[in-house]
Order: C-alpha cells, then sequence, then structure tokens
C-alpha cells in the first residue's frame, strides 16, 4: 500500500471517529507517517475534494492547520452530486475513485461496485479508441449511477 493511501485511510478513520469531521496540523500529520508536509497536501488536494464530498479548510502557519469535513447528504442527494459533477468524460481512475467513495458512503454496496468496475474499466471498452474511450465511460459510469438511485 502506498504512503498516500494509507494517509487517506488514516484520514478518513479520523472523520469516522469525529462524525464527519477531522482537525490536524499538517506537519504532524507528516511526522507520524515519515513523510514531508507536501505528501500531506497533495493527498488532501487530490482526493478530499468537493467532488469527492469534502470541505477542507486550510490555515497557513504554525505547522498548517486542516479542517476537512464530509458534506452530509442523503444518498440520493450525494449520487446526484456525482452525476452532476462528473463531466463528459472520465478517465479509468478516476472512475474507480468515485466508486470506491461510493462504498466509502455506502451508497453502494460491494457487487454494485464491482459491476460498475467491470462496466467502465479500460477491459470492457478496449474497443474504444481514446478520447471516445472515457467519454463512453462517462456516460456509463453516469447511467449506472442514476439507475441505482431509482
Amino acid at each position: 500500500m502506498k504512503i498516500s493511501d494509507i494517509i487517506e485511510q488514516f484520514i478518513k478513520e479520523m472523520l469516522e471517529e469525529e462524525q464527519g469531521t477531522a482537525h490536524f496540523q499538517r506537519s504532524e500529520l507528516a511526522n507520524r507517517f515519515g513523510c514531508v508536509p507536501s505528501q500531506i497536501n497533495y493527498v488532501i488536494n487530490s482526493r478530499f475534494t468537493n467532488n469527492h464530498g469534502y470541505i477542507v479548510e486550510s490555515h497557513r502557519g504554525g505547522g498548517g492547520s486542516i479542517k476537512i469535513t464530509r458534506i452530509p447528504m442523503d444518498r440520493t442527494g450525494y449520487l446526484m452530486h456525482i452525476v452532476l459533477s462528473l463531466g463528459n468524460s472520465i478517465g479509468q481512475n478516476a472512475a474507480l475513485t468515485f466508486i470506491n467513495n461510493f462504498l466509502d458512503y455506502n451508497a453502494v454496496d460491494r457487487i454494485q461496485a464491482r459491476l460498475m468496475m467491470a462496466a467502465v474499466s479500460d477491459k470492457a471498452l478496449s474497443a474504444i479508441s481514446q478520447p471516445q474511450k472515457d467519454e463512453v465511460r462517462a456516460d456509463i459510469l453516469k447511467n449506472m449511477i442514476i439507475s441505482i438511485m431509482g
């Protein structure tokens, strides 16, 4: 498991323990995981965005205070938020990240997630060339989400 994945998991556990809000110092977290503070920034900027269902407040100085809050939404609201934020194309890795987040939010079960992952995989879309592959993947993902909301 990569250090970025470990840091992400740690922050998600903090969010669970604190009912959706995590407070920490960037430098303390970097010390805990033996990395540079910019690694913490990378994890926050790439995995705790509005599109992933989080609000991040960052304060400079004194080790860099960070507050991450999970956006409270019901299942349908969360899934609709994703559909509206997806855009016209999406790469395989980004699609898989969204689907894993669906699991974290209990918006889908494991079987639904595995079916979604298979449907949007590069292997399933191998007959389609780029950039159409990412456009088709976005359409498939949106339609699957809408059908799950039904």
